[in-house]
């Protein structure tokens, strides 16, 4: 066993809290989900915990957002995020702790709340991490961040942070490191090098026509038609515009237009999404999107041309080669056979740019929560991809061993990064 392998093993056996405590507080943020933008009572949480610990405490950076900050002599400054919103989702799980809240989001729309997205876990894994790493913290120098950062659903959070000066106010991180839970068997743990999550970018269009009558479809611009051909168009993007072997999504997520049967309304309301890696393509299917929407629109004799505005767009999560490397060997020696590979996935982050905006390498990694019986089952059967996965109103990790798994990989990720300051002292 390696100095490295038994200081970590150390770590967790002999400092790491009775998480009873912590289970509790993940019911609880679990049946309190927050929207975007709303998250007061999870960022105060977090705020008094890292208070009571002794970390100096940043509070309401960017609407919500929170930053502990615990100098510890020279060294690297190490800074660990987690996300805290919750999903407009109806809870499906019949937990017993399951969410039944109501919210009103920014458009005084009434909705069920549910955290389909395992940023409770990510708060709570964070919070257990910041109580080891201060109980530890004779044994490592530098100064270590804990940052709770809102709206990352909306992908605006960490921009929000950033503007409102969030640098000003804490140290500049070395590197920046963050985890997320997904789809995966409990208790591994997955990292890789290089392109890890897409760029997304949501785009809000309006189609403009002329409404009439519904009998009088020739004295009017029908824009559900239009709308319908700009959809079915959109679908030969990635298969006749992206080379084969490079990724891209592209999803019409919502079209609106009218209220009854007999009236062609005056214009109709998409909402697209796409994802991709690689700028270049990004810059391909951004243009061919306006080039389709404008030219269907001009082919039908719309009354104007379309408003396409881009309401969302957030970069894709590169993880920096070395900072694996390194990572790939002490969560190695600490999880040994539960360090499994994973395939990049089509969903989005915005946390690099906590990274980027200092010019810092970042990484994330991910951990699984599914049911050991259940997962091997579904792997049996082929049928991984229709277990619950994020997002889903049926997403329900198992709390352990997902919460321990998501202590330690934090605590063993900081650990690796802080400067080492008398390793075996008082363990």
């Amino acid at each position: 066993m390696s100095s490295s392998q038994e200081f970590f093993q150390t770590v967790m056996e002999k400092h790491r809290p009775n998480l009873q405590q912590y289970e509790d507080i993940y019911r609880h943020l679990h049946s309190s989900p927050e929207l975007s933008g709303q998250e007061e009572q999870t960022a105060a949480l977090a705020a008094s915990h890292l208070t009571k610990l002794g970390y100096k405490v940043h509070a309401h950076i960017g609407g919500h957002g929170v930053a502990g900050v615990l100098h510890n002599g020279p060294g690297p400054t190490i800074l660990l995020r987690a996300d805290m919103d919750a999903l407009p989702v109806e809870e499906k799980t019949n937990l017993s702790y399951a969410s039944k809240k109501v919210t009103t989001d920014k458009d005084g729309v009434k909705k069920p709340l549910m955290h389909a997205c395992g940023h409770d876990f990510h708060t709570t894994s964070l919070m257990a991490a910041a109580q080891v790493l201060y109980s530890v913290r004779e044994n490592w120098s530098g100064t270590l961040i804990c940052l709770f950062q809102p709206s990352e659903e909306y992908l605006n959070g960490a921009k929000a942070m950033i503007d409102d000066g969030l640098y000003n106010k804490i140290p500049k991180p070395d590197l920046v490191l963050a985890q997320h839970v997904l789809r995966m068997r409990e208790g591994t743990v997955s990292i890789r090098s290089g392109p890890l999550l897409t760029a997304a970018d949501s785009f809000d269009v309006r189609v403009f026509g002329r409404g009439g009558h519904g009998s009088a479809p020739h004295t009017c611009i029908d824009p559900i038609i239009i709308g319908s051909s700009i959809v079915t168009r959109l679908q030969g993007i990635v298969s006749r515009e992206v080379a084969p072997g490079q990724l891209a999504v592209v999803t019409v997520g919502s079209i609106q237009a009218g209220h009854t049967a007999n009236i062609i309304p005056d214009y109709l309301d998409l909402k697209i999404n796409i994802r991709t890696y690689n700028p270049s393509i990004r810059d391909i299917v951004i243009k061919a999107i306006t080039r389709i929407i404008e030219t269907e629109c001009k082919a039908s004799g719309a009354t104007e041309k379309p408003s396409i505005k881009c309401v969302v767009s957030s970069p894709a999560t590169i993880n920096d080669d070395q900072t694996v490397k390194t990572l790939r060997s002490s969560f190695g020696s600490y999880f040994q056979d539960r360090l499994v590979e994973t395939e990049p996935a089509t969903a989005s982050e915005d946390f690099s740019l906590l990274a980027t905006a200092v010019g810092a390498p970042y990484v994330m990694w991910t951990y699984g929560g599914m049911d050991g019986k259940t997962w091997d089952e579904a792997v049996e059967t082929n049928t991984v991809n229709q277990l619950p996965g994020n997002h889903s109103p049926f997403f329900a990790p198992v709390i352990q061993p997902t919460l321990q798994t998501g202590v330690d990989a934090m605590t063993v990720g900081a650990l690796t990064f802080l400067g080492q300051k008398q390793r075996t002292n008082k363990l």
